[in-house]
C-alpha cells in the first residue's frame, strides 16, 4: 500500500514538492485556498483540497483532507506582510487540533531561519541554536515550532530553510537597480528550490522525525559582492548599497542535517 501523505500549501515550492512525491510513489491530497487551481493540481495527478485557515478555524473539507494521511507537511507563509495583525498561531493551533483528530503520525513543519535575529558579528547558527528574532514574523514562527513540538500526540520535524530561489525566481533580480541597501557584508544563506525538495524527500524516506534542522547552501559570499556579479552577468543594473551602518547577519550552518540526511547540496546559488 502507498503511503499517503498530505501538504497543506501547493504554492510554489509544495506544488512542485507533491510533484515529486508523486514521482516518488507517494498519493498525495494537496490544498490551495484558491478555488481556480484546483483543477490544476488534478491534472497533475494531486488529490486537490480547497483549505483556507483563519485565526478564528478551518474552512473547506479539511478532514478529508488529512483523513488516511501518516504525515502533513505545513508549507504555508504566515502572510503577515499583508496583514501584520494576524494572528497566524491561532491559524496552526486549528490545524494542530484538526492533525490531532485524524491521527496522524508525522509533521514536517516547513519554517524560516528568520527565527534567527541578524548581528554585527554575523554569529554561526547551527541546529542547537535557540531562536532569539524579535520580528512579529519570527515571534510567532517561534511559538508555533515550540507548539507542534511539545504536541505528544504525532512527531514533528522543524525544518527551517534559507532565502529561496531558483533560475526563474532569484532574489537579484529583485534588488537590481534598487539603492541605498543594508547590510552589504553580511553573509548570504540561500537554497535552490530543488535542494528544498531534495531534502524533505530524504526526511521521508529516512523517517527522520522529532528533530530540528537549518538548511542553507554551505558556502557564503557577502551581499555586495555575490549580488554585483550576479547582476553584473546577468546584463541587470548593479544594486547600490550604503557603507555609513555596520552590518548585521548571521551564517546559517547545515551540518547536522548533511550528517542526518548524508546529503549533498546540488545547486549552488
Amino acid at each position: 500500500m502507498k503511503t499517503q501523505i498530505s501538504v497543506i500549501g501547493c504554492g510554489w515550492l509544495g506544488l512542485g514538492l507533491a510533484k515529486q512525491l508523486i514521482e516518488e510513489g507517494f498519493v498525495v491530497k494537496g490544498s490551495t485556498t484558491s478555488s481556480d487551481k484546483l483543477q490544476a493540481l488534478k491534472k497533475q495527478s494531486i488529490e486537490p483540497f480547497l483549505v483556507r485557515l483563519d485565526p478564528l478555524g478551518i474552512s473547506g473539507d479539511y478532514s478529508r483532507f488529512l483523513s488516511g494521511s501518516e504525515t502533513v507537511i505545513i508549507n504555508i507563509p504566515p502572510g503577515l506582510r499583508k496583514n501584520p495583525d494576524k494572528n497566524h498561531v491561532s491559524e496552526i493551533r486549528h490545524l494542530m487540533h484538526a492533525i490531532e483528530a485524524e491521527s496522524i503520525k508525522n509533521v514536517l513543519y516547513i519554517s524560516s531561519t528568520s527565527v534567527f535575529e541578524n548581528e554585527e558579528n554575523f554569529p554561526i547558527i547551527t541546529a542547537e541554536t535557540a531562536p532569539n528574532a524579535t520580528s512579529k514574523v519570527a515571534k510567532q514562527l517561534i511559538e508555533i515550532e515550540v507548539m507542534l513540538q511539545e504536541n505528544p500526540n504525532f512527531e514533528t520535524t522543524i525544518l527551517r530553510f534559507g532565502g529561496l530561489f531558483n533560475k526563474e525566481r532569484h532574489p537579484a533580480r529583485m534588488l537590481a537597480g534598487r539603492n541605498n541597501l543594508s547590510n552589504p557584508e553580511a553573509p548570504l544563506n540561500l537554497i535552490h528550490k530543488t535542494d528544498c525538495v531534495s531534502i524533505i524527500l530524504s526526511i521521508l524516506k529516512k523517517q527522520l522525525w522529532s528533530v530540528t534542522l537549518n538548511a542553507a547552501y554551505p558556502k557564503h559570499p557577502n551581499k555586495k559582492t555575490y549580488y554585483s556579479e550576479y547582476c553584473k552577468a546577468a546584463g541587470l543594473a548593479l544594486p547600490m548599497y550604503k557603507t555609513s551602518e555596520e552590518s548585521k547577519g548571521k551564517l546559517i550552518e547545515s551540518k547536522i542535517l548533511v550528517q542526518l540526511l548524508n546529503y549533498s547540496f546540488q545547486i549552488e546559488p
